[in-house]
């Protein structure tokens, strides 16, 4: 990676919470620095983004950045929503400035969503018509899956009966455009995976590593004032269905500061929520991510970290 703006090069570092993606970052960020170079690291996590989920997100402090430039963490309120598209937008936005200032972008995050959709592109599926919206959303979840199973019989099959958002989503499509959703996933545009020359990297380290250190980072997110992040939140009286009320510690804690938990009930809760997190995680990178791309399945200390680094470059 000798110029970062001749070659477009982009280091993507990818995996479930707690498996220590920042600390890789900024590792390979700081070794930029005596080759000659610089490097920006990129938020690809789309609980970091929100500025009210400083602690809950793990979002990096100021003082963890070590003087690397960090770009799209905490940079949007949480009273608004933030899709995969926008994101991939700001994304490609920082990376052309970062090649434009001849330095390493460095994206690091756990929303494969996220990867994905800068990577690939979205499928162009045209504004769905608000008629069909509204009668779609007010049926039954039974009712929808069923009519699902004849409208698109391949979505229906890939869809628990259960999953509503998902099962609307499919109905509305096929029945606003006329074609099923894998006929506009089969021709997704805006990607940037053909114009630049990824060096990726998976972390995979073992789960009961990776369950340990959740555990531990809820307790210490409760004593860096986890609680006031959610009274002050709790505060603004936003919306059930925001993103950021939907993050993880925030019911929970919720619930402990209304006194209808304790703060023993709420840490073990958050902790469950985290491994099962985590989980889902662990399976979609484990499946979903290209299969030539270099995984590291053991934890992650000083001793092998010139041995990581290397697989990125």
């Amino acid at each position: 990676m000798i110029s970062p703006k001749e070659h477009k090069d982009v280091a993507l570092i990818v995996g479930p919470t707690a498996s220590g993606k920042s600390a890789l970052a900024l590792e390979l960020a700081k070794r930029q620095v005596p080759l000659g170079r610089k490097a920006v690291i990129i938020n690809a996590d789309s609980a970091q983004v929100y500025a009210d989920l400083q602690i809950l997100s793990a979002r990096p402090a100021d003082f963890e950045m070590e003087g690397i430039p960090h770009r799209l963490y905490g940079y949007i309120d949480g009273a608004e929503a933030c899709s995969a598209a926008r994101w991939a937008d700001d994304a490609k936005r920082e990376i052309a400035e970062a090649h434009e200032r001849d330095e390493l972008p460095i994206l690091v995050g756990g929303t494969g969503l996220y990867v994905r959709t800068l990577l690939d592109g979205i499928a162009p599926i045209p504004e769905i018509d608000l008629l069909t919206r509204t009668t779609i959303r007010d049926m039954p979840v039974g009712e929808a899956h069923a009519a699902l199973e004849k409208e698109d019989s391949v979505a229906a099959q890939r869809l628990h009966p259960a999953d509503r958002t998902r099962i609307m989503r499919a109905l509305e499509v096929v029945r606003s455009t006329g074609y099923p959703l894998d006929h506009w996933h089969q021709n997704k545009a805006g990607g940037i995976a053909s114009e630049i020359d990824l060096h990726p990297l998976v972390l995979l380290p073992p789960r009961e590593w990776i369950y340990q250190r959740c555990d531990q980072r809820f307790d210490y997110m409760i004593k860096l004032g986890a609680r006031a992040e959610v009274k002050a939140l709790l505060a603004r009286d936003l919306p059930d269905d925001c993103p950021v009320m939907r993050a993880i510690g925030v019911k929970e804690i919720s619930s402990w500061i209304c006194g209808d938990s304790s703060l023993e009930y709420a840490k073990a809760a958050a902790r469950m929520a985290t491994r099962q997190y985590a989980k889902r995680q662990y399976t979609w990178f484990r499946n979903q991510c290209d299969p030539h791309w270099p995984r590291w399945d053991e934890t992650i200390n000083n001793q092998n970290m010139d041995h990581i680094v290397s697989l990125l470059q």
